[in-house]
């Protein structure tokens, strides 16, 4: 897959939602009214080594409120694909439950509630 362009088709995407920045280790997708952003970064792994990972990928959503952005760490995943598709499930649940007037806190509930594919555990694995 090129680094070059987003991971999820147009077509894919709720209602609503676009792309806004893609890069090699960074891709973001945005939601205009209430302003919203799911954020997926390549950071080095938080899991044990015996898991053989070098990196794993961090999915972040932002709520503007007011003059100030709240942001809220959804989860890990150990690759790419996983932070696409972990995305694709985060905007589906947005589309879903939020409106218009919808409390940044209740967004961030929302995508706390999304089960992701192929999560990385945050600590060492027993």
């Amino acid at each position: 897959m090129p680094t070059d362009q987003h991971p999820l088709p147009r077509e894919a995407l709720p209602p609503g939602w676009g792309p806004a920045e893609c890069g090699d280790c960074r891709f973001v997708y945005h939601y205009r009214q209430p302003p919203i952003e799911l954020v997926a970064d390549r950071t080095g792994a938080r899991c044990h080594p015996s898991l053989g990972l070098d990196c794993c990928w961090e999915l972040r959503c932002r709520c503007a409120v007011d003059d100030r952005s709240l942001s809220h760490v959804i989860g890990h995943v150990s690759n790419r694909f996983a932070a696409a598709d972990g995305l694709l499930e985060c905007m589906r649940r947005i589309h879903e439950t939020v409106d218009e007037a919808s409390d940044p806190l209740y967004v961030l509930s929302v995508v706390n509630d999304v089960s992701l594919s192929d999560a990385v555990p945050n600590g060492p694995v027993p």
